[in-house]
């Protein structure tokens, strides 16, 4: 809580005096007015949390107690001794609050103060995002917040923002959003509590469950799951050699750098639900484009992790061409695997029968057909 001196910039407190005498008493009022307005010149201690928490104190010389009116909520008056004070919660706005003095010898002085409570604009907004599939679990913090809403993304130009649960200076939560595979701007909206708000927005990507046909052009596709094994590299690229057979923006860069294991490799899940498996009724063949700078060097492609105790299934083409894109056809449909079989892993390795000397090939459109 920060103490405020009222000033005109500040709360500009101007106070309206009225006096009351009893019969009897002194008419001499140079006392109270000595405890009056020219000495309540620093009565209102203003949080600035967002809380609207208001420390009132009445000061004066020669006061023997106060009454005070918060003009705000239900407290009614209440009766302060020197030295004391009352706190009380504004919501934002602007309120009159009354003081009525009383000298020791019960004279009056009724003092109305202007109190102006303002909300600063929340900052520094952190969200966390964790995903499980395709449902995201969001928390998020932001200074001087007595209120988030998130607006999730993916409903449209009249989306309804969902508030998340929390309270000032803590986490807020939001329930768990389920989306479909897309790309959506998530937007974050810290409340202060009165009209200042402040808003983040972060970029969403939702895969789809990873499957063929793959042609590493999708947004909603994630080329880096899985991984590699052996000491080889990949990387989703612009396709360096568009033409021919292949005139695709992006390509997948397949690198066996000097000293790679001969049975080095790369993997993809295809387990759900971060995939879709390889249905062998789907197609026996697996066809795949091809671009190398040697002729003869075996491209295997290999189909894993098979249901109903199928094993591993292994097919290697060799390049027939140089320098220009051609389609490789792994037939395995010819190998006699069972109708229904399904297989949750596609492994790539490249001439495993030496080891690496920085050979580089690429990749694209692996699919599936008959």
């Amino acid at each position: 809580m920060k103490k405020i001196i009222l000033s005109f910039t500040m709360l500009s407190l101007l106070a309206v005096t009225s006096c009351s005498v009893p019969d009897g008493i002194d008419t001499n009022l140079s006392a109270l007015n000595s405890a009056g307005s020219a000495n309540y010149d620093r009565i209102f201690d203003i949080s600035t949390d967002n809380s609207g928490l208001v420390r009132v104190t009445p000061l004066g010389e020669g006061v023997s107690k106060s009454i005070v009116t918060l003009g705000h909520g239900d407290a009614g008056e209440l009766t302060l001794y020197p030295g004391q004070s009352t706190t009380h919660s504004y919501p934002e706005g602007s309120y009159t609050v009354t003081i009525v003095s009383y000298d020791i010898a019960g004279v009056a002085t009724t003092n109305t103060y202007p109190l102006q409570v303002t909300y600063v604009a929340p900052a520094n907004i952190n969200a966390t995002q964790n995903f499980a599939g395709t449902t995201l679990n969001l928390t998020a913090t932001a200074d001087y917040a007595n209120g988030m809403l998130v607006t999730w993304g993916d409903g449209g130009a009249n989306e309804v923002p969902t508030v998340m649960t929390g309270t000032l200076g803590g986490t807020f939560t939001a329930p768990a959003h389920t989306y479909a595979p897309g790309v959506y701007t998530l937007t974050v909206t810290a409340l202060s509590g009165g009209a200042a708000t402040t808003s983040a927005t972060y970029p969403i990507t939702v895969f789809a469950p990873y499957s063929l046909p793959i042609t590493y052009e999708s947004p909603i596709q994630n080329y880096s799951i899985g991984g590699t094994f052996g000491g080889v590299s990949v990387a989703v690229v612009p396709n360096p050699f568009s033409g021919g057979l292949n005139t695709s923006n992006t390509v997948w860069r397949y690198t066996k750098p000097s000293g790679a294991a001969s049975w080095s490799g790369t993997w993809t899940p295809l387990s759900t639900p971060n995939g879709t498996p390889i249905n062998i009724d789907n197609g026996g063949k697996i066809r795949v484009l091809v671009y190398s700078t040697e002729v003869g060097k075996m491209l295997n492609v290999e189909i894993e992790q098979g249901s109903n105790g199928v094993p591993n299934q292994v097919l290697k083409v060799a390049s027939t061409v140089a320098n220009q894109w051609e389609e490789l056809v792994f037939d395995f449909g010819a190998l006699g695997i069972p109708a229904g079989t399904t297989f949750n892993q596609l492994v790539f390795r490249y001439n495993d029968i030496a080891d690496g000397f920085g050979e580089v090939i690429y990749i694209d459109n692996v699919r599936q057909t008959n």
